[in-house]
């Protein structure tokens, strides 16, 4: 019996240290084994009983996990703009806690809480644990942007607040922020960034109040309402003194001192291949032909790290910035314009210094030799994608004599092109497509248009090169056994996986790969299973959601995405602090050795700049992304009432949101599906009505009405088009003109192919979950 009790206790113990996790009776028997808990009988008699006793919950499949009733966990409160919430625990595989509106102890969007399980949920079928907020652990939101409105005059005498302001973020919209006196004075309809200072609480549950540390403008004047978004988002836009008095101390041409050291490579005909409106170029490429018939690739890349010494002020100013953030209208760059589009810059015509990677590959795309080395170049052609797609095209009418020149190695290296990318689908890299959109506003920041442009072979080649780059420099700087900074993607959760082969099965789709052991291969060939199937849309849609999400690290976790053993990011040190310091390790690694000191002084630096140059990334693929939904909401707010063929592009309990062929996304809420009850199938992601069993899925063409647009919080509502409603008064310019103009067919492919949120950035090479 005392065995007996130990095992119980000991299988509890596991369940009691992982609150939301979900075990297989496998994983539970290798644990109990290694912690000597006994056979497994006495785990299955232990698992039985501790169901019966409702300490654990089960599927009947062989799955279990701790029964959450007076549970205590922590995670991120997530408000809703109805007062309830939810909390994401810290274990990205667990169900979310809902918060009902009384529950959540004044806790604001973004707070870290401790939580108290008051119902236990069960993760199959469907329902979540409902929890209470016992304890604010950590405050979320230091500053708020919002719209300012003063206060009465008699009322600012007797409450010393100005006014107050207002948040256009639906989750904290409902709090009035009232701000003191404390020398700035916004006017009515400045848009202002205001510090908290008190939280609600029971005596002023709906309100907070600060201090305005930041006038950014009138809310009607041009630019504001990017530039709030820009404030709210903490991205930095002014440059310290120190910074810029460095920058402009730094000469605007190579000098011979610069030269020391470094190989002259000005007579190879490097070339850089970018967008039409680019203007910091980091890359460079060459490629002949070597008389054993293998390739001499070249990638010749900005030397940044030459001009911006470590613990320099702006080598300080660029970790914390992180990386350049590309906006609709204007750059937001980590380095001054001096750099980014002057000396730092492979600008056509004058020396340049880099550091380049030459690299011998066969025709078959095998990487057989390669240099890394600090060089003295001369770009011999600023080219664009479009003119070199009309040069592999056989197009050469009115193009300027370098095309000519250059055409039959542009030609050599779309052909390397082909082999790289062979190289990569044979060994498994997941691919998606999508049109990347670009937002054309006018000289007052209205959007105009919305212009959609397809990858060309020029694009892909160029990526393919500067992928191979990434990997030659990855792969070199393993093998030596230094420190070093790696771009990796990490082999997704057997679970997620196991969840979406399920879901593949229901289309009929058999996978024998295991969901505990999977291969990118794998993934690749469900991918191409569904090429211009019905299918396509939302099997590459929950492919997506399955996979876990890029970041930078010191530990070469390998890129799942690219099917990639070593992977960084060394081709864009303009524009990315990863590369940055990449570029920094090859310089100090040759100038001064690979030995204890030299590893332990990059060893200690590297978990830093790894969580530093993540976390930035994020905020400016968040902040890029609230800028494309409002200037999208605002193209979209003078066609309320027209109606568009679209596609579904995501199914929730609450709805489902719709894209437009130009992009464009917005939701047809559950309420909006007025003509039957529609019940929300969670497996196979589908809304299907009781009465007349009509189904909507991801993926389907379908034609919408829209029925609102409020630019403040860049949320468009959609209704299913009803043809007897009465005319909309606008022309149909959308669906007949402008949306068709080089849109994409309906097939909602690649709708989240992981660098979705760079949309219309330049140079985009290195992106999204498969850079």
């Amino acid at each position: 019996m005392a065995q007996n009790e130990k095992v119980l206790a000991g299988v509890l113990e596991i369940f009691r240290q992982n609150p939301p996790k979900k075990f297989r009776v496998d994983q539970l028997e290798r644990i109990a084994r290694r912690e000597r808990l006994g056979s497994f009988t006495e785990l299955i008699k232990a698992l039985s009983f501790l169901e019966h006793e409702k300490k654990i919950i089960t599927d009947g499949k062989g799955q279990y996990q701790l029964a959450l009733e007076n549970t205590i966990v922590e995670g991120l409160f997530r408000a809703n703009d109805k007062g309830f919430g939810f909390v994401k625990l810290d274990d990205e595989d667990a169900d979310d806690i809902f918060i009902p509106r009384d529950y959540t102890n004044y806790a604001v969007n973004g707070d870290r809480v401790k939580v108290k399980i008051t119902v236990g949920g069960n993760p199959w079928n469907n329902r979540s644990a409902d929890g209470e907020v016992i304890e604010i652990l950590e405050r979320g939101l230091d500053t708020i942007v919002g719209e300012f409105t003063p206060l009465p005059d008699d009322q600012v005498k007797l409450s010393h607040f100005l006014g107050y302001a207002i948040s256009n973020n639906k989750k904290i919209h409902n709090y009035r922020v009232y701000v003191a006196d404390n020398g700035l004075t916004p006017q009515m309809g400045d848009m202002v960034k205001v510090s908290i200072k008190n939280y609600p609480n029971a005596d002023n549950p709906d309100s907070m109040t600060g201090s305005v540390i930041e006038i950014i403008g009138n809310k009607n004047d041009p630019g504001v309402d990017i530039m709030s978004i820009v404030s709210e988002h903490d991205i930095r836009v002014d440059w310290p003194e120190e910074a810029m008095k460095q920058a402009n101390s730094i000469p605007d041409h190579v000098t011979e001192e610069d030269k020391k050291g470094r190989i002259d490579i000005t007579d190879q005909p490097a070339v850089t291949i970018d967008g039409d409106d680019s203007k910091d170029f980091d890359d460079a490429v060459v490629l002949w032909k070597l008389p054993n018939g293998n390739y001499h690739l070249g990638v010749h890349i900005a030397d940044v790290a030459h001009y911006v010494k470590q613990g320099t002020p702006l080598d300080r100013e660029a970790f914390e910035r992180g990386n350049s953030t590309y906006l609709v209208d204007r750059v937001i760059p980590m380095l001054p314009f001096r750099l980014s589009n002057g000396i730092c810059s492979l600008n056509e015509g004058v020396e340049r210094l880099v550091l380049s990677c030459d690299m011998e590959i066969t025709p078959a795309g095998d990487r057989v030799g390669y240099k890394i080395y600090p060089s003295v170049m001369r770009s011999h052609g600023r080219m664009t994608y479009n003119k070199v797609n009309r040069v592999l095209a056989g197009d050469m009418e009115g193009l300027e004599d370098k095309y000519f020149e250059l055409a039959d190695m542009l030609k050599d290296m779309a052909s390397l092109h082909d082999a790289l990318y062979q190289k990569r689908h044979e060994r498994g890299a997941i691919d998606f497509e999508e049109p990347e959109a670009k937002i054309i506003v006018d000289e007052k920041g209205k959007p105009v248009d919305i212009v959609l442009h397809e990858r060309g072979i020029a694009e892909k080649m160029i990526e393919s090169f500067m992928l191979i780059a990434n990997e030659t420099v990855a792969e070199d700087y393993y093998r030596k056994h230094v420190p070093f900074l790696y771009r990796v993607h990490e082999t997704p959760d057997g679970e997620r996986i196991k969840s979406f082969f399920e879901f593949c099965s229901a289309f009929g789709l058999n996978i024998t790969a295991d969901p505990n052991n999977v291969k990118p291969i794998d993934l690749q060939k469900v991918v191409t299973k569904t090429l211009n199937t019905p299918e396509e849309a939302v099997v590459q849609t929950i492919m997506l959601r399955s996979l876990k999400q890029a970041h930078y690290s010191e530990d070469p976790l390998g890129h799942f995405g690219l099917a990639a053993k070593y992977y960084t990011h060394f081709t864009s040190p303009i524009r990315r602090y990863s590369d940055l310091m990449v570029h920094r390790m090859i310089h100090d690694y040759a100038d001064f050795g690979m030995g204890d000191a030299e590893q332990e002084h990059f060893g200690s630096l590297l978990p830093e700049v790894a969580e530093q140059t993540s976390t930035q990334e994020r905020r400016s693929i968040d902040t890029e992304r609230a800028v494309n939904d409002l200037k999208m909401t605002e193209f979209m707010a003078d066609q309320v009432g027209e109606h568009f063929s679209a596609v579904v592009s995501s199914v929730t309990s609450f709805g489902m949101f719709i894209q437009l062929p130009n992009t464009v996304e917005g939701l047809i809420h559950i309420t909006n599906l007025d003509d039957d009850f529609y019940s929300f199938d969670e497996k196979t992601l589908t809304l299907t009505g009781r009465g007349t069993h009509r189904q909507f899925k991801i993926g389907m063409p379908i034609e919408v009405t829209l029925i609102n647009a409020n630019v403040d919080q860049h949320q468009l509502d959609f209704a299913i088009y009803d043809p007897n409603a009465p005319k909309s008064t606008h022309n149909d310019r959308g669906q007949n003109n402008r949306f068709r103009a080089g849109g994409r067919s309906n097939n909602g492919r690649g709708h989240d192919r992981g660098n979705k949120p760079y949309r219309g950035r330049r140079n985009d090479r290195g992106r999204g979950f498969k850079r």
